[in-house]
């Protein structure tokens, strides 16, 4: 099945974090940052590895106070992925955290005010050769822009950044990356389309404060999708008030969805169940992605609840399931491949997808008895129609009455 994918990326300039590249031609990376104290080198240390294992590509800390500079020292090293230091207000944390080492930094123009620290920082950070983002926030915008435009606007959001370039340009550091952040989603989206149309810097993209889950990741995808989908943004970062190895995961699984990062793990898919459903759809589906866990099997799996639609309904997944007469049909690609006791879906989907991730589709049905399969197949489709009829939840005798009363 071709992969229908977002429009077109718009041109950036490429930079570096550490030995991973963003902008220009680079995969669109996943960011999050730490939640622990920065000066407990250990505790970090646990949840970056968790982080990259989750598919962050670069990790942010807290830099806020002398401590946790001496912290990234020790953390820098034994980083599997590269380090960003996250400075407020206090300007001279951003020359200590350059100091011990990390690969980038995230300022905001918003709380440190002072163009002769901020001109320091970048003469410091031009010197070691180190990107800087220019991390813009709604709500700690300079009191001037807020009294300005009446508010944060797009516009507010975008002359706060570029006012931070000018400063920049003075001292000709130019390894930059930009975001603009809101935790309203049309804002943010707003400010992100101003943004790109006056800059050819990377984009890093997020709501921020977007919450906890369900609702903090409907917010996020909202604003990120959105603007991936027009070809805006070269990073981006899930800010959700949860564990922050779940907002890696929705990042890696959202530019997965979107076509713009090639899979890692499962892509499963499920029918939403109706009255033809031999089982618990919701249970088998949980039960799959449970099994399936952190196994790196880049394959799109099927759940389906009956054998009369399912197969084909889901025929471009690589492998999928569907129940029927208390069996369940696994199949390849639309081909029906074995017949297997309920009880025992689950553990088969998942034993054959690890077989076709090593040996490939083809090696798969060459192993299956496909005519056996089919017979099989047929045997419970027909039955279910029998038992079930062509129109499970009624919609035909609904149509009728309808009708009647139009």
């Amino acid at each position: 099945m071709e992969v229908i994918s977002a429009a077109e990326r718009r041109p950036t300039r490429q930079i570096t974090v550490g030995d991973v590249a963003v902008g220009g031609d680079a995969p669109i990376t996943v960011q999050s940052m730490t939640i622990t104290k920065t000066a407990d080198v250990e505790g970090t240390l646990q949840q970056i590895y968790a982080l990259a294992a989750a598919g962050a590509d670069i990790v942010r800390c807290t830099c806020n106070e002398i401590e946790a500079a001496e912290g990234l020292a020790q953390i820098v090293p034994r980083s599997p992925v590269p380090i960003i230091a996250d400075i407020h207000h206090q300007y001279k944390m951003a020359m200590a955290a350059m100091e011990a080492g990390v690969d980038g930094l995230r300022l905001n123009p918003g709380n440190i005010r002072k163009p002769e620290h901020i001109k320091a920082v970048a003469r410091e950070a031009k010197d070691r050769n180190l990107p800087i983002r220019i991390g813009v926030n709604a709500g700690s915008l300079d009191p001037k822009l807020y009294d300005k435009y009446g508010g944060a606007t797009p516009e507010a959001m975008v002359e706060s950044a570029q006012t931070e370039m000018r400063y920049f340009d003075e001292v000709g550091f130019d390894l930059i990356k930009i975001s603009v952040k809101a935790s309203s989603v049309p804002l943010m989206v707003e400010s992100y389309r101003a943004l790109s149309e006056v800059t050819d810097h990377p984009l890093h993209l997020g709501v921020t404060e977007a919450g906890p889950p369900p609702a903090g990741l409907i917010k996020a995808t909202a604003g990120i999708a959105t603007l991936l989908m027009e070809g805006i943004g070269d990073t981006i970062r899930y800010s959700l008030t949860a564990d922050p190895v779940e907002e890696a995961k929705a990042g890696r699984q959202l530019l997965e969805a979107l076509g713009l990062r090639e899979r890692k793990n499962i892509d499963l898919i499920a029918c939403p169940s109706c009255g033809r459903a031999e089982v618990d759809v919701i249970k088998v589906a949980n039960d799959a992605m449970a099994a399936f866990g952190d196994r790196k099997i880049p394959l799109q799996v099927a759940v389906m609840g009956c054998v009369v639609n399912g197969p084909g309904e889901a025929r471009d997944a690589d492998i999928g399931i569907a129940a029927g007469n208390k069996r369940g049909h696994l199949f390849i690609k639309g081909q029906n491949v074995a017949v297997v006791p309920e009880d025992e879906m689950v553990e088969q989907l998942v034993e054959w997808a690890e077989f076709i991730n090593e040996h490939g589709i083809d090696a798969a049905l060459e192993r299956a008895d496909l005519d056996k399969a089919r017979r099989e197949a047929e045997k419970d489709r027909a039955k279910l129609l029998v038992d079930q009829g062509d129109d499970a939840n009624a919609a035909n005798e609904k149509i009728v009455e309808i009708r009647k009363k139009a």
